[in-house]
C-alpha cells in the first residue's frame, strides 16, 4: 500500500509506517503543498497523512484514489468529511494526546497577554526600559478575574483547571446553540478573559466579529488557540487598536500563515505560529496516533479514533 505522509512527522511514527512494509512518500516540506502539487502527489496513494494546512477535498480523495485519511491533529475542518463519506474513505484524527500541551499554551498566552509579556520584552530590547515606574505596563490580576471559556471540551476543561489554580473564576459557553453554561453573549460582557476552544464550523465562522468584541469588556483579553476564522482579525484589530479592547493574544490566524497587517504592529497583540501541540512529546505522540490509525485500517480493524 503506498501511502502519503505530506509533512515531515515525528520518527517513531514513520518508524511505525516503515515497520509494517508500507510504500511510504513525505512531502519535505516545510511549505505545505499547493492543492495541484497534493494532488499529484497523492496520485496512486490509498492512504493519507494530513496535516491541518492540507485541504482535503473530493479533487484529493479521487487523485490517489485515496482509502484512508488519518490526520495528524484533531481538527478536521480542513477536510471534507461529506466527500468522504460520498466515497467510503475512512478519515481519522489525534484527540486526548494534545490537550494537555495546548491548555499550557492557552495559559502561556493569557499571561502574556494579560501582563505585557512581549510588549515588555520589546521595550526592553529596544532600550526603552529606564528603570521601575509605578504607571508602566499595568495588567490584569488574574486572582479573583472571570476567565470565560468558549467550547468547553476536552481543551476547554484543561484549560479551566489551570486557571482555577491562579485563582480565577471560571465560567463557559458551550457551542452556539447548545444549552451548555452561559449565554454566549453573557459571557462576553461579564468575563475579564474570553479563550476560545470550539472548532471551527459554519456557526463559529467570526463568532467573534465587531459586534462580539463591542460586548466585551475595554479592558479584557481574548485568547484564540483553537481555529483563526473563529475570529474576524479586522475587526478585532480595529478593536484593539481603538482601546476597545485591552489586549489578544493569538495562535492560530484566518489566512494562516498570512496574518492581517493591522495586528502586526500592534504591542497589545501576541502573536504566535500555531504552537499550540508543539512539544517534543505531544507531536510524537500525535505522529504514531496517526500511524496507528492507518495500520489499523490497513489491517483490516477499525481504526481507534475514526471520525467517517
Amino acid at each position: 500500500m503506498r501511502v502519503l505522509v505530506t509533512q515531515p512527522i515525528d520518527p517513531a511514527g514513520r518508524a511505525l509506517l516503515d515497520a509494517a512494509g508500507l510504500d511510504v512518500t513525505v512531502h519535505p516540506g516545510p511549505a505545505p503543498m499547493t492543492p495541484a502539487a497534493l494532488r499529484e502527489a497523492v496520485r496512486g496513494c490509498a492512504g493519507l497523512i494530513s496535516m491541518p494546512t492540507d485541504r482535503i477535498d473530493g479533487d484529493v480523495l479521487d487523485a490517489g484514489p485515496v482509502r484512508v485519511v488519518a490526520q495528524h491533529a484533531v481538527g478536521l475542518d480542513n477536510v471534507d468529511l461529506d466527500a468522504a463519506r460520498a466515497r467510503g474513505v475512512v478519515v481519522t484524527n489525534t484527540p486526548g494526546v494534545l490537550t494537555d500541551a495546548t491548555a499550557d499554551l492557552a495559559m502561556a498566552l493569557l499571561l502574556a497577554a494579560s501582563r505585557h509579556v512581549v510588549a515588555g520584552d520589546r521595550l526592553v530590547r529596544r532600550g526603552g526600559f529606564q528603570g521601575w515606574r509605578p504607571m508602566m505596563l499595568r495588567g490584569l490580576d488574574l486572582a479573583g478575574a472571570r476567565l470565560g471559556i468558549v467550547g468547553f471540551g476536552r481543551i476547554g476543561r484543561a484549560v479551566a483547571r489551570r486557571a482555577a489554580a491562579f485563582g480565577m473564576e471560571v465560567v463557559h459557553s458551550g457551542r452556539p446553540g447548545a444549552d451548555d453554561g452561559l449565554p454566549f453573549d453573557t459571557l462576553l460582557a461579564t468575563s475579564d478573559v474570553v479563550s476560545l476552544h470550539c472548532p471551527l464550523t459554519p456557526a463559529t465562522h467570526h463568532l467573534v466579529d465587531a459586534a462580539a468584541l463591542a460586548r466585551m469588556k475595554p479592558t479584557a483579553v481574548l485568547v484564540n488557540t483553537a481555529r483563526g476564522p473563529v475570529v474576524d482579525e479586522a475587526a478585532l484589530a480595529a478593536a484593539l487598536r481603538a482601546g476597545r479592547l485591552a489586549a489578544a493574544a493569538l495562535d492560530v490566524f484566518e489566512a494562516e500563515p498570512v496574518v492581517h497587517p493591522d495586528l502586526l504592529d500592534l504591542d497589545n497583540v501576541v502573536l504566535a505560529p500555531h504552537l499550540g501541540s508543539a512539544t517534543w512529546q505531544t507531536r510524537r505522540a500525535m505522529a504514531t496516533k496517526a500511524a496507528t490509525n492507518l495500520l489499523a485500517f490497513v489491517g483490516g480493524q477499525a481504526p481507534p479514533d475514526r471520525v467517517v
